[in-house]
């Protein structure tokens, strides 16, 4: 994993972090709204919703920019494809595994099936299945 995906995760680690990155997806949002979000739900001062901004500024996740006196965040689209990447890239992998899981358990029910309508009976001397002629 690579340093940037590393501070993406360690900031989607905590969720009050995942509160505030929620919050800013629907839109660009004044600091003192995404405060006041936090704090309806959490016990957390506004010194420490700026440290949580901070930390997700840092890891690419969240953009800022100034409007007079006002501090407007909102999701950086960048940080946001960079975790989905990697947490597609775990995916691939396991998706290798999809088709011969169908085929096996298409195979099992046919097998279930078979047994229940009596169109297969096991020898119990060679533990083979066998039809009746």
């Amino acid at each position: 994993m690579s340093s940037a995906a590393e501070k993406i995760f360690e900031a989607l680690g905590d969720p009050v972090r995942r509160r505030i990155l929620e919050l800013v997806a629907g839109g660009e949002q004044p600091a003192g709204t995404v405060v006041a979000a936090v704090q309806e739900h959490t016990a957390i001062s506004q010194p420490g919703v700026s440290q949580h901004l901070k930390v997700l500024r840092d890891a690419g996740l969240v953009t800022v920019r100034a409007e007079g006196n006002r501090r407007l965040y909102a999701v950086d689209p960048v940080g946001v494809e960079a975790a989905r990447a990697w947490l597609a890239g775990l995916a691939d992998p396991l998706a290798q595994f999809a088709q011969p899981l169908d085929a096996l358990a298409t195979e099992v029910a046919r097998g279930k099936r078979a047994r229940r309508t009596g169109t297969v009976r096991s020898d119990e001397s060679t533990g083979r299945e066998t039809r009746p002629a």
